[in-house]
């Protein structure tokens, strides 16, 4: 794990040539920044908002051109329904703009949506939303699109917990079972097997923290926290942050020669 904030065009285009044996398989991504960058431009923060979809685009089509497998987007957290109703109303809408407009390319491009999260809270016409772009992009087995929606860490590991505990008050479970293996496969992300955890963590916007995102699955991902907006990020940027990735010396607690 590395956390060091990367600035925009650290890294001349010359110099960054990626190695395609080593592009990470799982890249999640907190996508930061929409409200300032609109801010910025004396715009509302939702048109921030909306702007970001545009970026979405970009990133997904950038990433599965790479040979990603899986790229996690976190699209709206267990805490952002403290957000102002209508911020939160806008949001909600999203999705159902996003999949009607994105759908019939994702699956000309053979990538599969996938959520996280607690579906089943949200709003009917998202929760449609959702799940119909799942249900259309089933037969796909392309790279794996994955929203993180109405999710949080803390949530996800209470909801583990108390899953696993029925398993053991029912008798289905020894209390030796519990292991690794069997917390990963009891949390949201099995969804994505064999690559549940992510190999690279990204951040844009500066801020360096985690607000709550992934906080088994990322016990070994590299980070890397980028300066810049996420309606400004493009797919440059990401090149960027995986070359930066493939830079380091990932050893999973143990050692490895540089």
């Amino acid at each position: 794990m590395f956390s060091k904030l990367i600035k925009n065009g650290s890294h001349s285009e010359e110099e960054m040539v990626l190695d395609p044996k080593r592009i990470p398989a799982h890249i999640a991504i907190i996508m930061d920044g929409n409200g300032r960058w609109a801010q910025k431009r004396h715009l509302p923060r939702i048109a921030g908002h909306k702007t970001a979809l545009e970026t979405v685009k970009e990133v997904t089509r950038a990433a599965n051109g790479l040979g990603v497998r899986v790229l996690t987007l976190y699209t709206f957290s267990t805490e952002n329904w403290k957000r102002p109703k209508k911020e939160v109303d806008f949001l909600m809408g999203l999705p159902i703009t996003f999949f009607d407009t994105f759908v019939p390319e994702l699956i000309e491009k053979n990538i599969r949506v996938n959520a996280i999260g607690y579906i089943d809270d949200l709003p009917a016409k998202t929760k449609e939303a959702v799940r119909r772009a799942i249900e259309q992009t089933a037969l796909n087995d392309g790279m794996i699109l994955n929203f993180a929606i109405n999710y949080g860490g803390r949530a996800e590991i209470n909801t583990m917990v108390k899953e696993i505990a029925k398993q053991v008050k029912a008798g289905r479970l020894d209390i030796d079972e519990i292991d690794d293996q069997k917390i990963t496969e009891t949390l949201m992300t099995d969804s994505l097997k064999p690559y549940n955890d992510p190999d690279l963590l990204i951040r844009t916007s500066g801020e360096i923290r985690l607000s709550n995102f992934l906080l088994w699955q990322v016990a070994y991902s590299e980070f890397v926290f980028s300066d810049v907006l996420w309606p400004d990020y493009t797919a440059e940027t990401l090149k960027e942050n995986i070359y930066e990735y493939q830079s380091r010396n990932r050893r999973f607690g143990g050692l490895k020669k540089e």
